[in-house]
C-alpha cells in the first residue's frame, strides 16, 4: 500500500512510519512539525509539511501520491494544555479529523487507522477497561478525541476504519524516541532525573494499590506500531475500536525500580500530594485486539526503559531540530 501517516514526525508516528516501511509499504508523512521533529522522519519516507486542518492540501497530497490508506496520528495530546486551551484542541483534534475524513473520502482512500486514546473512557468503574466501557472523557483532550472518533464513524460507510485507543506509550525503536517539549511522561522524566542527579516527584503514596502509587498500562511504542500494521493489513474485516494495553500495568515505583536497574544509577524520589483527578489504576483489557487483530504486546516495562535509555544516550538533548 501507499500510506499517508499524519503526524508521522511525532513520537509514535515516526516509529509507525518505520514499521510500515519495513513491511514493504510506501509512506508519505504529513506533519506541520509544530510538535514533531524533521529528523525523526525516515529518509525512506516522503515528508509533506502541512496543517491537518488544511483539507485542500490533504486532498492534493492524497490524490497526487495515490494513497489508498491513512494512519491518522496528527493531534495535540497534553491534558493540561487542553484544559487551558480547549478551543485549540477542538480545532486541531476534531476539526483536523473532519478535514482528513473529507479529504480521504474524496481521494479514494479505502482504509483509515485512527490514533485514539484511553482518555475517551475518563475514569471507568471497572478494571481492566474493555471496549464496552462507558465513554465519558474527563478533560478536553479526551473529549476532542472522542468527537474525532464520531467524525470518522460518520464516514465509516465509505472507509474501512479501525480505531486504536492507546494507553501509555513508552520506549524507543529504530532510532526514534520520546522528545516532547516540555516533557510530561514518567519514563523519560525518570531517566533524565537519574542521569542528571535530580529528584523525581511521585504524586501520591496512599493509593489503594500494592505499593501505594498509581498503576498505569505502559505499552512499548514498537508494539503499538505492530498493531497499526496489523489493522491496516486486515481492514476492512477488522473494522472497529480496540484497546491497546498489557492487561496488568505497572506502578510508579515499579518504573523507578526499572530505571535504576537499567541505568545502574540511584533515582531519588520525593513524595508530593496527589494530583487532582488521578485515578489509582488505569489498565486495558486487550482481548479484542488479540482475537481480531492477532495482537498482544511482546515487550515489557524493562524493555521499554532499556530502549528509551539507549535512545537518550544517542540524543542526550533530544532531537537537534
Amino acid at each position: 500500500m501507499r500510506i499517508m501517516v499524519t503526524g508521522g514526525a511525532g513520537y509514535i508516528g515516526s516509529v509507525i512510519t518505520l514499521r510500515l516501511l519495513e513491511a514493504g509499504h510506501d509512506v508519505v508523512v504529513y506533519d506541520d512539525l509544530s510538535r514533531g521533529h524533521r529528523s525523526a522522519v525516515s529518509p525512506d519516507a516522503e515528508l509533506v509539511v502541512g496543517d491537518v486542518r488544511d483539507a485542500d492540501l490533504l486532498t492534493t497530497t492524497l490524490t497526487g501520491r495515490r494513497c489508498t490508506a491513512v494512519v491518522h496520528m496528527a493531534a495535540l495530546a497534553e491534558v493540561a494544555e487542553s484544559v487551558a486551551r480547549p478551543d485549540l484542541y477542538a480545532d486541531v483534534n476534531t476539526g483536523g479529523t473532519r478535514s482528513l475524513a473529507r479529504a480521504a473520502r474524496s481521494s479514494g482512500v479505502e482504509r483509515v487507522v485512527f490514533s485514539s486514546t484511553a482518555a475517551v473512557y475518563g475514569v471507568p468503574d471497572e478494571m481492566p477497561i474493555d471496549e464496552s466501557a462507558t465513554l465519558a472523557p474527563s478533560n478536553p483532550y479526551g473529549e476532542t478525541k472522542l468527537a474525532a472518533e464520531h467524525v470518522l464513524n460518520g464516514f465509516a460507510g465509505d472507509l474501512g476504519l479501525a480505531t486504536l485507543r492507546y494507553f501509555n506509550a513508552c520506549g524507543a525503536a529504530g532510532g526514534c524516541g520520546e522528545d516532547h517539549r516540555p516533557e510530561s511522561h514518567l519514563i523519560p522524566l525518570a531517566l533524565r532525573a537519574a542521569r542528571d542527579g535530580r529528584v523525581l516527584s511521585v504524586f501520591g503514596r496512599d493509593y489503594p494499590t500494592p505499593d501505594g502509587t498509581c498503576i498505569r498500562d505502559y505499552v512499548h511504542v514498537a508494539d503499538l506500531a505492530d498493531a497499526h500494521l496489523l489493522a491496516l493489513e486486515r481492514l476492512p474485516e477488522c473494522a472497529g475500536a480496540y484497546n491497546l494495553g498489557t492487561s496488568d500495568g505497572d506502578s510508579v515505583l515499579a518504573v523507578v525500580r526499572a530505571v535504576e536497574s537499567v541505568t545502574g544509577l540511584h533515582l531519588t524520589t520525593q513524595v508530593e500530594d496527589r494530583r487532582p483527578g488521578d485515578p489509582p489504576i488505569l489498565v486495558a483489557a486487550n482481548d479484542r485486539a488479540a482475537r481480531r487483530l492477532g495482537w498482544r504486546p511482546r515487550r515489557d516495562l524493562s524493555d521499554a526503559v532499556a530502549d528509551a535509555w539507549d535512545w537518550m544516550q544517542e540524543y542526550p538533548e533530544g532531537y537537534p531540530d
